[in-house]
Formats: C-alpha cells, sequence, structure tokens
C-alpha cells in the first residue's frame, strides 16, 4: 500500500491507551495520485458508476475527489454534484440536538411526555411523521428520552410501515437495547417541532449548513440541484433517478455534496459547536450493542459471551474501539445510494465516502484502510454476511 506524507501533513503519535503498546504512529493519508489509482481500482472490481471520497486529517479536508459519472447519460460526477445523504442525515440530525442539549434546551434522560402538550398517542397522524396513534395504550412511550432516541433504542422497528400490520409498536423495554430505527429519530424530530415549536429544516440550516458554507445541502429538494445532480444505480445496473424530496424527514431527507458534507465531518470531529463534554458524551459509547448485525432491526440478541466488548451506541453515531484508539462512524444506504463516514477522534481523522451506486459498498472496508489504516471499523455488523472486497 503506497503512503505518502502528503499535503505537508506531519506523522501523529497516538498514546494514552491501556496496553503496553500504548504508542501508536498514526498512518500518514495517501497522496492524490495512491487515491485515484485506489479508487479506480475499485470501481472497476465492483462495476460501481460513480464513487466519491473526501480525506479529512488533524481536523482538515485535505482531499476531495470524485470519479465516474453521475448519471446515464455519462455526465461527470464531481465533487460539488448534488447526492443523497441517506441516512447520514441522522448524524447531522444528531449534532443539532446536542447543541440543543448544550445549551440546556432539551435534557437527555428526560421523558418526550415532559415535552409535549398532550400524550403522544392522542397527537393525530400525519404523513411528515409516523403514526404515534398505534401507540394509544402504552404506556411505555413514557418511558423514551432523547437519549433511547439517539442511541436506537426505543423498541420500535425501523419503520411502523414495515411491521406486517404496518402499525408502530414498541417491541421491548426502551432503553434496553439497541435496534436501529428510523421512526425513532422521526420521533426526536416531531419532539423539537411539537414539543420545543422549532422547524428543524431551518434549525440545521441555520446551525449546521450556513455555519459551515454547506451551500449545496438542504432538507428538502430546491430546484437549483437540477443542473448537477446524481442520479443511482441499483444492484442489478438498473438507474435510478433522484427523488425530489418535499418533506423534512431527520431521518434521512438531505440532498449535500462531497464539498459540502465534508466540511461537516470535519467540524464534527474537531468538536466545533459543541462543548468538549458534549461532544465526548456524542462519541462516546452509551448503550452496548448486542446483535450480530445492525439489520434486521429487531433480531434476537446474541448470549452475553457472544457479544462485542468493543461496539456500543453513541448519539446519533456508532462508536468502536480499534487499533488506533476509539472510532465513529455512520452509513447511509438505500437501493441506489452507499454512503459512509469513519472518524477516529485521536488524529481528528475522517474518511468519507458518498456512492451513487449501491454496488460500491463491497470496496468501503478496503478503501477505509486504504487511507485510515486498520481501524478496526465492525464491517461485519454494519454489513452482515456482504462478501467484501479485499482490494487484490
Amino acid at each position: 500500500m503506497k503512503r505518502l506524507r502528503a499535503w505537508g501533513l506531519g506523522v501523529l503519535l497516538f498514546c494514552g491507551c491501556a496496553t503496553t503498546s500504548a504508542r501508536r504512529e498514526t498512518p500518514s493519508v495517501p497522496d492524490v495520485a495512491a487515491l485515484d489509482a485506489e479508487a479506480a481500482r475499485a470501481m472497476a472490481a465492483t462495476g460501481a458508476k460513480g464513487l466519491a471520497i473526501a480525506v479529512i486529517d488533524d481536523g482538515r479536508v485535505v482531499a476531495s475527489r470524485a470519479y465516474g459519472a453521475r448519471d446515464a447519460k455519462g455526465e461527470p460526477l464531481r465533487t460539488d454534484t448534488v447526492m443523497y445523504g441517506a441516512s447520514i442525515t441522522k448524524t447531522v440530525f444528531a449534532y443539532l440536538v446536542m447543541q440543543l442539549a448544550d445549551e440546556k434546551r432539551i435534557d437527555l434522560d428526560t421523558s418526550i411526555s415532559k415535552y409535549l402538550d398532550k400524550p403522544l398517542p392522542e397527537y393525530p397522524d400525519e404523513d411528515r411523521y409516523s403514526t404515534w396513534s398505534h401507540l394509544a395504550g402504552d404506556e411505555r412511550w413514557r418511558d423514551i428520552t432523547p437519549r433511547v432516541l439517539l442511541t436506537h433504542s426505543a423498541g420500535f422497528a425501523n419503520f411502523g410501515f414495515l411491521e406486517p400490520d404496518e402499525r408502530l409498536r414498541i417491541h421491548f423495554a426502551p432503553g434496553s437495547r439497541f435496534a436501529y430505527s428510523g421512526d425513532g429519530i422521526i420521533l426526536m424530530q416531531f419532539v423539537l417541532e411539537r414539543g420545543l415549536g422549532l422547524d428543524v429544516g431551518a434549525e440545521l440550516q441555520r446551525r449546521v449548513f450556513d455555519r459551515f458554507g454547506m451551500r449545496t445541502t438542504s432538507m428538502t429538494w430546491r430546484p437549483d440541484f437540477a443542473s448537477n445532480l446524481a442520479d443511482g444505480w441499483t444492484a442489478d445496473g438498473s438507474v435510478e433517478p433522484h427523488d425530489e424530496r418535499s418533506r423534512v424527514r431527520a431521518a434521512g431527507s438531505m440532498d449535500t455534496t462531497l464539498d459540502d458534507l465534508s466540511r461537516f465531518a470535519a467540524a464534527l470531529v474537531r468538536g466545533e459547536g459543541l462543548s468538549p463534554e458534549v461532544f465526548a458524551r456524542m462519541t462516546s459509547p452509551q448503550l452496548p450493542i448486542t446483535t450480530k448485525s445492525q439489520f434486521p432491526t429487531l433480531q434476537d440478541e446474541l448470549p452475553p459471551e457472544a457479544r462485542r466488548k468493543d461496539l456500543a451506541a453513541g448519539l446519533g453515531v456508532v462508536v468502536f474501539d480499534g487499533p488506533q484508539g476509539r472510532g465513529f462512524f455512520k452509513n447511509g444506504h438505500n437501493d441506489s445510494t452507499a454512503n459512509t463516514l469513519v472518524c477516529l477522534p485521536r488524529g481528528r481523522r475522517c474518511v468519507l465516502i458518498l456512492s451513487n451506486d449501491v454496488r460500491a459498498e463491497p470496496a468501503y472496508p478496503h478503501l477505509v484502510r486504504f487511507v485510515l489504516g486498520e481501524a478496526g471499523v465492525p464491517w461485519d455488523w454494519e454489513y452482515g454476511d456482504m462478501a467484501f472486497w479485499d482490494g487484490r
């Protein structure tokens, strides 16, 4: 693996680990030519049509590269092309919630019932949210807190409409275990909007997109996106047009670009906009993860002796411990989108990969290792039984 001291960056040393090999040299980031070559190899191996990669080192974006096509006409994918943020939206939204916690406007461990003017199941069903009325008769909703929602432990399925009867329900005691849920994030949005009177789209625009110069990022569709827009490719190679999302959905409606989202990633790993205490809380273990993989969301828990000790839910991110210390990550995925963000706080280093072709995902473990070195990202938990490209 070719690695150079590129962009004038020095080598950093990790310290403070509990083992005898406490001092570990941080791998230097690959130079642009090496990154370009490895991306080309990954695209050839997976058949992916488009790929974009940003590298953050010491809290600064040091490389932003795009490859391949943005649509079936073969127009080039660029670092300023509008792409679907998918579930990385959840991390951006969690950052907003943590700012509100920092400002004492919301308490992470207070029941959501304290923020609402009537019981959650009494709110009328609205298309932009979920069907809270389905929770009537189950008082466990009162045990749900912002921390529960940001750690994906409300007891919901991913979305209520995915239940066999399409009814939202609580499957286990809130806060007792991790089970990924988009509806849980939507409920946190509901609490902010109905309980605190906030406009989540406007708050994200002001607190995140404007603050970090994310000029081509929005939680809803903008007409100016159309001139430089990425469509997507599905697993069978068919083209999926970009969806023009008209509603703010904290679980995943964000459109963005590699350039924009890398600015957010750099700010996040620096802890900018959060107190050190709140940043540490967001990116540290809050709840053990006890399942073999992330999906399906409501799978059985592993017996205690089989559970990973290096994996936990943070607040809006998943936290892991590896050879370079603690890290956090968040992926985003749909039928034609494959995104990942992996960060290592000790060196304030991240790699952000966006693809408008879901076939790129098998190359992500190799590409992340190529940029960051071996970090210990729990790829088998994230992707389950996916066969990964090993770089050969």
